[in-house]
Formats: C-alpha cells, structure tokens, sequence
C-alpha cells in the first residue's frame, strides 16, 4: 500500500516542477512590467537583475511553507491517505488554473489560487468525513480554518482598492512635482526623490524579503521595532547618496530605482511566493516522512505533525530557484502575460486587447461629468498649471525607431515599484494576506489613470481590461476552490487509479494548451500589422497591400466554396465552422483599417499619394470580407432555423457561379503575390461576364418564383447570396481598377 503513497509523491514532484513553470509564467509581470515598459535599461538587462533576485530570494526562502500544512485547514483532523488526497488535488487543479490563465494572458494570484484549492479541496474531505461520522455541516469548522479564508478574502479587495488609490494619489503628486521634463529638474530634487523612493524600496527588501528567511533571527533585533529608525536613517543616507552619485558620476537616480526596484519585487516574489509552488509537495514529503516511519495504516495515521514547524531544505530551494531563473528567461507565456500589463498602461494609443463593455463605458462616461463638474469649482489657473505639468514632449525619432518609444516614463516606473514595494510592506507588518500580483498591477492602473495615459481614446478599452482581470481574480478563486474539491473526491473515490486519469489529463491539457499557443503565435507572426513608419514609398505600399490582396482573395476564395458547398449539404457544424473563419478574417481587415490613422501620422508630406492608395486598397478589401461574411452568415442562419433546402437547381447555379469565382481567384492570387499586373486588363473585360452570370441566375430564380412551389426562406436566401456575390465581384473589380490605374500613372511617370 506504502507503493501508491511513494508513486504520489513522484507525480506531486513531477507536479511541482510544471507549477514553478507555470506559475512564474504568471508571475513574472509582478517584477518586470514596470522595468519593460520603461525600458530604463536593456531588457538583457533586467533579465539578469530579476534573475539574481528572484535565486537570491528561493534560495533564503524559510518558514513560509506553513500555509500549506496549517494555514487553512486543521492538519490534526485528518488522516495521512486523506492528506495525500488533499495535496494531489490542489496541485492537479493549480497547474491547470495557472495555464489557462497564461494562455489568455491575464494576470492572477498564485497565492489566492493555491489558498483556495486548500480550501476547496480541505472542504471537499471535510465533508465526506462528516458524512461518514454522521456529524452535522456545523462540525465543518472543527476541520476548516474559516477565519483565515475570510480574512483573505477582505485583503483581497482592500488590496485592490487602497493599491489602485494610492497609486494614482503618488503618481499625480510626482508628476506635478516633476512634468514630463524630468531631465531638466536640479539635482536636490532627484536626489530627494531617489532618497524616498529607494528607502522605501530597502526597507522593502528586508521587512518582506528578509522576514522567515534562516539568518532573519540573528538581524530581528536590529530590524523589528524599529520602523521609524529604519526609515529616517535609511532617507538621509540614500538622499546623500542620490545627490553624489548624480554630481560626481551624473547617474539617471530614476534608472536606479528602476533597477533596484525591479530587484527588491524579483526577491520578495521568489522568498515569498515559492510557496505557492512548492510548498504543498514538501509538505506532502514531510507527511510521508513521518508516516512511514510511524507504522501505523496511512488511514488511521493522525496528522497533527504538520502542525510543527519543519525547515526547508536548502538543497530544494535551490533547485526551485534554478528551474524559476531558467522559466523567466524562456517562458514565451510569460511574455504575453506582460504584454498585457503593459498594453493597459502604456502611454499613447495603438492596438487595444480589450473590448468595451456596459460597466466600461458607464464607468468612463460618469468620470466624465465628475471631470467636468471639478473643472468648473477648482479656479482656471490652477488648471492651467496642473494641465502643463502634463505635457508630454514630442519625441523626434527617426522614422524608423518610432517602435523603440517606451510605454511610459521612469518616473511613473519609479512610482510603480515603490508604491507596490510600501504597501506590500505595510500588509506584511499588519499581517495581512496581501497578493503581489493584486498590488503590483492596481498600483500600476492607479497610476495610469493619474498619468492621463488613459484618454478618450483609449480609456473605454483600457478600463475594460481592468474589469476583465479584476473579473478573472475573482473567478481564480472560485474556479480554484470548485475543481479542487471536485477533484479530491474523485481521488477519494478512486485514489491511485483516479490520481492516474487526472495526470493523464493535465499532460493532454497543457499539451493541447502549449500547441494552441505554438499555432496562436505562428498566426500571430505570420499576421502582417501596417506599424507606424514601415512604409514610406507607393511603391512600398503597393508591395505591402498585394500581400494583404493575396492572402484575402486567397482565404475569401476558400470561404465562397465552403459556403456553397457545406450549403448544399445542408451541414450546419461545417457552415459554424466557416462562419468563424470569415468573422477572423473580416476582424483582421478590420484592424489593418483601424491603423490607417498611424500610418498616415508617419509619412512625410511627399507621400499622401500612398495614403490614399492604402486607404482605397482597405476599403475595397473591407467591402469584399463584409460581403462573404454576409453570405456565411445568412447561410449558417437559414440551416440553423431548419429551413428547407435549396432546390438542386439553384444548388446548380451557385456551383457554376463558384467554378468561375475559383478561376477569378486563383488567377488574383497568383498574380498578386508574384506582383505581375499585366493581366489586370484581360481580367477587368471578364467583369461583365461575370456579372451576366449572376444576373441570369437572378433571372432564373424569379421564373421558379412564378411557375414553381418555391420557399419563400429559400428565395431571400438565394437572392442574398447572389446580390451580395454581385457585390463582392464589384469590390474586387474596383481594385483591379485602382491598380491598373497606378500601373498606367507610374509607365507614364517613366516615360
């Protein structure tokens, strides 16, 4: 029996390993975004530097894994196999909560997550424990730590609120304190700056990072008791320290503490947040250790052992730290799991993540009129002074490093960290259950907002995406608390072999996930955005737009025949299937329009031609996807709502109608992508062949209409099609034509 009990123990360290992945793919944007977004150093750079931090940080990482044996549930309650149970539960459902949430690129809670898979899977056994004993749910608190959930819960959304609010208070004092014009502030001032900003970022470093490391006992002396102390020391000595530096060596204090920020939130992610990774499988090990030295049956083996404080080893913080360094530098989930803190804070506009929802625009729309009934109390020149501390510099880049402009300053980067840095702090001396992940991203909103990075451009989209993540803190721990409990019944139920089709399971999951993200991000590279400054010439946009062109007709080309064939068929799952493909695609000519405005701002004053060439070109490409998705749409409705099926000879029609679309298509794609417009004219003259064509069905289905039994479902469809194919054909024609046109302009301009 003592088998199942070491086989568990493997999968729980096969477990942890992919947790640690998984979970520092989340994790990672704590300590990184606000260092990226900047880009105060190279991003080399900061791998490194968060890499020293976040080994430093597993390495002296100690006494913080009680959360696991104690922290939820009453350990002396329950027997060792239920233990067990428990512990394979919560890390099935955390590597699986964690992935999905890295593959939507959204940042959560690993310390929420694995709270409430404890409780949830805690709860879970507490209640067929009951059952069994034949005790009420009122007994469910003499197994559950209830207290502690709750007092959770409340820091999860003081956390949230206080973290949103004080970051948007600091941000907005220093930017009236600095402008946008930092670099032209005298030294006293950085220097004082600096002094705050990195005391608090010290001070932070040793009350979270230091506190449960082994060596903490021999400093808590020096440490505990002593805040004011600390402080006050600590402010003089580095405002004395930023003034030198800045004199003698002519240091960037803002890059300093960007860099020592980004290092200080690497270290405490790695002391304090490790448990969230491993903490349950040394657990588990510390409950097998003393069960199987106690021979005593593993159902009937008592647990309040965990209830000690047993030290880590050394050696597996060690080899927790190595496989977290090696995951930041290579995890690309990581990488959009940032990219989605940074995309809600960024300064400037570009493409939006998110969509607008109800809340979003309500929420926009009431601070609004709290913006303009605040203007009309506050006095016109106290506005106008606030209003030129924001000021944003234009900056003269060359056209082609316009990319290389960062998210936002290092003041507001400053603010991010230090701010996090303090409230993480002072949670942490009130002993409240603070998530870095909660603080470090609300701080980084709160001061998004105040830095007006939020516009009326953008702020719908971005307080949007706020809602979506806030939205999905929620759903981690109501997911987490579910499925943990639904699975450690199902162990309970089947334990070894249960615990076998679960970890076959999570393989298949995260397999299936890894390869959708491989596939997402393949589409996503190979998906040609029109950025800023990259084309300047017609003819450089004429090379762009036929690529756009081919993959269009190319697509569109398979779509018409799917439609008229899955049509045919009457095949509603094929016909939903296409449906989405044409929504995909209509959605991507939809964003290169959508960018036109960015493109247009990056050409100089010889190059309006190309704009309006480039606009044309969208248009007609718009009209061409609008058109197809008109047909697949209507299609998929009339085989959705069970209306009859189209008559065999307008089946007939629209297969010839097809054939001769197939031609007109390949014939585009091929010529668009080798860039050889000279049969252009021979395809413009078949224009009114093709227009024959569909007017003659047209003129067919209204003599069925007369002399037959027709459906009337059946004829608004046929006529939608064929007057929307009319359409499409017309489209395309219209950028033959402006293509001929340029061709004849430019053999004009040569001669």
């Amino acid at each position: 029996m003592g088998d199942i009990y070491i086989l568990m123990l493997v999968a729980l360290t096969v477990l942890a390993i992919i947790d640690l992945v998984v979970g520092v793919s989340n994790d990672a944007v704590n300590f990184l975004n606000s260092a990226i977004g900047s880009k105060a150093v190279s991003i080399k750079t900061i791998m490194v530097i968060a890499s020293i931090g976040v080994a430093l940080g597993a390495i002296t990482s100690s006494g913080m894994m009680e959360v696991a044996r104690k922290g939820i549930f009453n350990p002396s309650e329950f027997y060792f196999n239920e233990i067990m149970f428990i512990f394979m539960a919560v890390m099935i459902t955390d590597i699986l909560l964690l992935d999905v949430f890295n593959s939507l690129g959204m940042p959560t809670s690993t310390t929420v997550s694995i709270v409430f898979e404890l409780l949830g899977a805690a709860v879970a056994i507490s209640l067929i424990k009951i059952s069994n004993n034949g005790e009420s749910m009122a007994d469910v608190g003499k197994y559950i730590n209830t207290a502690t959930a709750l007092l959770i819960i409340s820091g999860i959304l003081l956390s949230v609120f206080i973290a949103f609010s004080v970051g948007a208070l600091v941000q907005f004092l220093s930017r009236l304190l600095y402008s946008f014009q930092f670099d032209k502030k005298r030294s006293i001032i950085n220097a004082v700056f600096g002094g705050f900003a990195i005391t608090a970022i010290t001070y932070f470093i040793f009350v979270k990072g230091m506190k449960g490391t082994p060596f903490y006992g021999d400093v808590k002396h020096l440490i505990e008791g002593k805040t004011f102390e600390i402080i006050f020391f600590g402010f003089l000595f580095w405002t004395i320290l930023s003034q030198l530096l800045i004199m003698l060596f002519k240091v960037n204090i803002l890059k300093f503490i960007v860099v020592i920020g980004t290092f200080s939130l690497a270290m405490a992610f790695a002391g304090n947040d490790l448990v969230n990774f491993i903490g349950v499988p040394i657990a588990a090990l510390n409950s097998w250790q003393e069960w199987s030295a106690s021979g005593i049956p593993a159902n009937e083996f008592s647990m309040g052992v965990l209830a000690k404080k047993v030290p880590s080893n050394p050696w597996l913080l060690f080899i927790a730290g190595g496989i977290m360094v090696v995951t930041l530098w290579f995890s690309k989930k990581a990488k959009i799991v940032i990219e989605t803190g940074i995309n809600l804070s960024r300064q400037g506009e570009g493409h939006e993540k998110f969509q607008p929802n109800a809340v979003s625009r309500t929420v926009v729309r009431g601070a609004i009129l709290f913006n303009t009934g605040l203007s009309k109390i506050i006095p016109e020149k106290t506005l106008k002074w606030v209003d030129s501390k924001f000021q944003r510099p234009v900056v003269d880049l060359p056209k082609d490093k316009s990319y290389e402009l960062p998210a936002f300053d290092m003041v507001r980067a400053s603010v991010n960290l230090f701010v996090a840095g303090i409230l993480i702090s002072i949670g942490t001396s009130l002993k409240l259950p603070l998530s870095t992940t909660y603080v470090t991203f609300m701080v980084a909103m709160g001061t998004s907002l105040a830095d007006r990075a939020w516009g009326r451009e953008s702020a719908v989209y971005r307080v949007a995406g706020v809602f979506n993540v806030i939205g999905g803190w929620f759903l981690t721990a109501f997911s987490a608390f579910t499925v943990a409990a639904i699975f450690a019944y199902i162990i309970y139920l089947g334990e070894i072999v249960s615990v076998a089709i679960l970890l076959i399971l999570v393989l298949f999951l995260l397999g299936r996930s890894s390869y959708r993200h491989a596939k997402k991000a393949k589409e996503k590279k190979e998906k040609r955005y029109m950025e800023r400054a990259e084309l300047i010439t017609i003819n450089e946009v004429v090379e762009e737009s036929s690529d756009h062109i081919s993959e269009v007709v190319k697509r569109v080309n398979k779509l018409f025949t799917n439609v008229v064939d899955d049509l045919a068929n009457h095949d509603l799952n094929k016909l939903s299937k296409t449906e989405k493909h044409v929504k995909k695609l209509n959605k991507e000519v939809n964003e290169l329009k959508s960018d036109v405005f960015y493109f247009i701002k990056s050409l100089d004053d010889s190059s309006v031609r190309a704009s309006r060439f480039y606009i044309l070109v969208l248009g007609y490409l718009q009209d061409v996807t609008q058109s197809i998705e008109y047909i697949s749409t209507t299609s998929f409705n009339h085989v959705n709502n069970n209306h009859k099926n189209l008559k065999k000879s307008q089946i007939k029609d629209l297969k010839d109608i097809n054939n001769k679309l197939q031609s007109l298509f390949n014939k585009l794609e091929k010529d668009f992508t080798e860039r050889d417009f000279n049969n252009l004219v021979s395809i413009l003259d078949a224009k009114q062949e093709l227009f024959n064509d569909v007017s003659e069905s047209i003129d067919k289905q209204i003599a069925r209409i007369r002399t037959e039994d027709t459906s009337p479902k059946n004829a608004t469809l046929y006529f939608g099609i064929l007057l929307e194919t009319k359409d499409l054909i017309s489209a395309l024609m219209s950028l033959l034509q402006l293509y001929e046109e340029f061709k004849i302009q430019e053999n004009v301009k040569k001669i």
